[in-house]
Parts: C-alpha cells; structure tokens; sequence
C-alpha cells in the first residue's frame, strides 16, 4: 500500500509541476505576444504610424482619422472587439472619446499603465498576476492630448489555460489508473518474496527450521533470500550446539555430587541443584543467600570480585561439615553469584581418624619402647649386684614387649597390605565346617586353660570359594577374643547354617560384653573398650580391623548381633558362589 501510495502521490506532483509549468509558459507566452505586438506597431520600428497619428491628433476631428488608422492596423494589433479592444482616451480627463467595443469604454478602469500615460510617458508595464494585458501610448498634436489604450482582458487565455487543465486532469487520472494498476504489479513482485521472508523469519523466531525459502532471482532480494537461508541454518546449527551444551550442564548439575547454587545480581536464585538441597538440609526455594551465606561471605564482595578470584569458606548443616567457594560467574553487566558446595564430612573424619591412628600407634609403641629400655637400663646399672633370676625376669619382661611391638608392627604390615590391595588372596574351594573344625581344635586348649567351656552346633554346611587361610586368621580372631574377654568358666557357642546363597558363622559368649556406645566402633583400628585388660592380654587393638578388611575383601560381612543379656556375639557371614567372590579375587591378586 505504501509503494502505490508513493506511486499516486509520484504522478499527481509530477502531473502538478507540468501542468502550472505548461499554464505559465501559456500566460506568457500571450503576454510577451501582446507587448511584442504593441511595440511592433508604436515602436521606433513604425515611427511613420505614430507621427502619422500626432499629426492627425493636432487637427479639428483627428479623433475619427485615429480611429480609423487603428482600424486599419486591427490586425496587426489583434483587436477582435471581443478578449482585445482599442480605446481614445482624453489625457487631460481621461474620457473614452472612441472604442472598439460595444460598451464604448463605460467600465474602463483606471490601470498603473493608463496613470503612466496620463503623466506623458508609455504605459507599457505587465502584471502575470493581473487579469488583463494593456498598453498606453500617449499621442500629442498641437494643443490636443490623447491617449492610446489598447486592452486586453485573457479570456483567449483563459480558455486555453481551461482547457489544458481539462487536459492535464484527464491525463492525471489516465496516469493515476496506470499507476495503480503497475504499482500492485511492482508491489507483487516485491512484496510476495519480502512476505516469504517474513513467514520465514516467523517459523525460524518460534524454533522451526525444517524449511528453506525458494530463492526465485538473482537480484538483492534473491541474494537477501540466499544469506536468510544462512543465516537460519547456522542459527540452527548454534541453538543445537547451545542446547546440547545446556543439557551436559543440566545432567552434569543434576548427577554431581557436589552441590551448586547460583544467583543473579539481585540476589535471586537462579539455579540449585539436589545436591546442594541435600547438603544444605533445604528445599530450592529455601535456599536465600542471605539467610544461609550473607555471614560468611557478603554478596557485594562476590559481586566486586574478578572472575578468576573466589573465597572459600565451610560450614556446619547438622553433622556434615561442607566447604563452600564463592565466585562471580560472569564479568558482565547481568553476571551473578556461584556457590559451589562440597561435602568434606568423610575427609574430616578420615582426618580425625588418621590423626587418632598414629596418636594410637605412637602410644603403642612407647609403652613396650619405654619398659624395654626402663629394664634395660635396670640390668646395666645394677651389674652384678642383681639376683640372676631377678636378671632373667626382667629380661623375659624385655623379650615379651619386643614380641609385642613385632605383632603390632606385623599387623600394620598387613593393614597396608589389605588396604592397598598388595596382598594376595589365594582363592580356592574349600569345606566352610572343616575350616570352623580347625579353628575350634587350635582354640580348644586356650578355652580350657581358662575353664570356659566351648560349644558348637553346624551341620551340613556347603563347599564355598575363599582363601581358607585368611577366613580361619578371621574366625580364630573371633574365638581368641571370645576367649579372652570372657571371665574364667564361662561359655563359649559357635553355630553355623545357610541362607540363600550365603553361609554365617555366630560365636556368642556370656563375658563382659561391649557398651551400646562403643558398639559402632568396636570394628576401627587400635580401638579398645577395656585397654588395660587388652594389653595385659597382649592385643594389639588391630586383630578386629584386619578381620573386617580380610572379611570385605571376600564381600562378606562381619557384625555384632544384638541380643538378650550379658556377653557379645559375633556374626560372620560369606557368599558361596565364585561369581560373587570374583571382584575380591581380582582385587587381591591386584
């Protein structure tokens, strides 16, 4: 619309400026005609006509020769009585003394050109903006004064202007319904690839880049149609690439198990994975960093930071201790906050528990360390002064902690050995009763030095894959504690059984039994509920330690089995197929 519009508006200026172009040049075209007329007749050119006329003028009744001599020029001066007339005028009054109009000069107004001939000079000047053309030629003769008027009132040129104006609206209008009708043409050619365009640009602007756009010419709005075309393909290939990147984050924040949280600018949440929600014992929503990192570490600070920089800080949620690193994500205007959460409980503890471990060490070894070298020093200063049986006491008293430091160092040796996977497990089939037979026949005599009596039930018990060394190390452990925690006359019961595809083995005795408190920890390194009375006993505080590790590596369990009434007991339990077995047997010959 807007093309035929410009169209319309294009012809109807242009058909405007020819048309008072062509009623100008008309107007004065018959305006330089009257004056060129006038003056080839009262110009120097025809001086004989106007001395003719003055010497008429001076005589009695010169008025009727004028007249008559300007009848015979009527011609040459184009009067036609009718659009041009002649006029005698008195100069001294201004009085129309003869004419060549039917009116006889009755309404004849006083023109600028008529007063220029009344004050003796030719009138001859033209006004385009006028009604009218005239000329007044002043004519002296003896005591006699007239005035030549000759008149022109452009009804010729009126009427040719008429008609041209007639022409030129007709051809306006012939113009206009061309136009029209080659402006809808122009504006199909155009519009229809620019409105392909457009439906192109909707469906690529709402995500659907299934289509090209036909590219029909050569000229720019083919070749704009060709670079839309690549345009929508590469923007395609980059939303793809976009939300395949958008995916990888979202499945790499949804399965991390470290937690992220972010926030804009503002401070409003944008982003919190589950991890973070389950570190931070809240709900997305709940989430608000002033309630949960303001004090630890202020937004502003975060937001004024480089990118590269971060402030690391921790903080307690219950009983999980979580380290958090504040970083801006992004330098630019609409950038925000990123907290990443990771949970360091189990570092803590390993911490704590390492740091007990060679507390533990360290105090194991001193003990036995500083009796040694307290006897030692015993037997050097007291010489031959001490009793030779006194002597060999204290030296049995020195061998006994050397021996005692040898287990200890022994069964750190193969806590290494276990944890790092160094030590072979010689896997093979054996008889799971025989192995319980054997450990009650090397326990047997233990048992009743100390009066206890030993009792078993088991019966039928199947063939498993093991390596039946280190299980009989495991249930000889098991038994030997039983023994020694129990006081002397005590009663000691093994049993044993199936279920489903596993065997157990239960040692139960009736001794001092274990506090609920040190129950969970009965399992770790160097831990002991009654210290005293297991070095006095000669324990290492490791024997239990290297049977869970012994017992895991067969992916088998060992356990404390609450029950009814004083003493503890033990639960062993061991899968029976070598299929189950098969990643121990790998990792210990690893």
């Amino acid at each position: 619309m807007k093309l035929v519009l410009i169209m319309l508006l294009l012809i109807t200026s242009l058909m405007a400026v020819v048309g008072a172009f062509l009623m100008t040049s008309v107007t004065n075209f018959f305006i330089d005609d009257f004056y060129s007329q006038m003056g080839e007749t009262f110009g120097e050119s025809n001086a004989d006509f106007v001395n003719s006329l003055r010497a008429e003028a001076a005589q009695e009744g010169g008025v009727a020769v004028m007249q008559s001599m300007l009848e015979t020029y009527s011609g040459t001066l184009g009067i036609d009585s009718r659009s041009r007339n002649y006029y005698i005028l008195d100069a001294a009054s201004g009085e129309c003394l003869a004419a060549s109009d039917e009116l006889g000069g009755e309404k004849l107004e006083q023109t600028a050109n008529l007063l220029t001939a009344r004050n003796g000079q030719v009138g001859d000047e033209s006004d385009i903006a006028a009604g009218y053309m005239d000329v007044a030629i002043p004519i002296s003769g003896g005591d006699n004064s007239y005035i030549i008027y000759i008149r022109d009132n452009r009804s010729t040129v009126s009427s040719l202007n008429s008609e041209l104006l007639i022409i030129i609206l007709q051809a306006l209008l012939v113009g206009l319904l061309i136009s029209v009708l080659l402006s809808f043409l122009l504006s199909k050619t155009m519009i229809n690839p620019i409105e392909k365009l457009t439906e192109g640009a909707e469906r690529v602007a709402s995500g659907d880049f299934s289509e090209k756009l036909e590219v029909d010419s050569t000229d720019e709005i083919g070749i704009l149609t060709t670079t839309f075309n690549d345009m929508a393909s590469v923007l395609h290939s980059t939303l793809e690439a976009v939300e395949d990147e958008r995916n990888k984050l979202d499945t790499l924040f949804l399965h991390m198990t470290d937690g992220v949280v972010a926030y804009d600018r503002d401070g409003a949440l944008i982003h919190c994975n589950p991890a973070a929600s389950e570190l931070l014992g809240r709900s997305a929503d709940e989430c608000v960093y002033a309630d949960l990192f303001e004090p630890l570490c202020p937004f502003e600070k975060v937001m004024a930071m480089q990118r590269s920089d971060f402030v690391a800080s921790e903080l307690t949620v219950g009983e999980r201790t979580v380290e958090l690193y504040f970083a801006p994500f992004s330098d630019e205007e609409r950038g925000g906050v990123l907290v990443v959460l990771h949970d360091v409980t189990q570092q803590r503890k390993a911490e704590e528990r390492r740091r007990e471990f060679v507390a533990n060490v360290s105090h194991e070894l001193r003990t036995p360390l500083t009796n040694i070298r307290s006897y030692a020093e015993t037997i050097r200063d007291a010489g031959d002064e001490l009793p030779r049986e006194l002597e060999n006491s204290f030296l049995d008293i020195v061998i006994n902690e050397s021996d005692r430091m040898t287990h200890i160092v022994q069964d750190l040796l193969t806590l290494s050995r276990l944890d790092s996977g160094r030590s072979e497990m010689n896997m093979a089939r054996f008889d799971f009763g025989a192995a319980i037979d054997s450990v009650l026949r090397s326990i047997e005599l233990e048992a009743r030095r100390h009066g206890h009596e030993l009792t078993h039930d088991y019966h039928d018990l199947p063939m498993i894959m093991g390596d039946r060394g280190r299980i009989e190390q495991v249930m000889l452990n098991v038994l030997g504690n039983a023994v020694k925690y129990t006081p002397d006359g005590g009663h000691i019961r093994v049993t044993a059984g199936t279920v489903g595809e596993r065997v157990w083995m239960e040692v139960a005795d009736d001794g001092i039994g274990i506090p609920k408190a040190d129950r969970s920890r009965i399992f770790e390194r160097f831990y002991r509920v009654d210290k005293a009375r297991s070095r006095e006993s000669g324990g290492t505080g490791l024997g239990l330690s290297i049977a869970t590790e012994i017992v895991q590596r067969h992916n088998g369990t060992l356990s404390l089995v609450d029950r009814e009434g004083p003493g503890t007991t033990v639960r062993l339990e061991l899968p029976i197929r070598q299929s189950e077995v098969g990643g121990a047997q790998e990792g210990g010959n690893g």
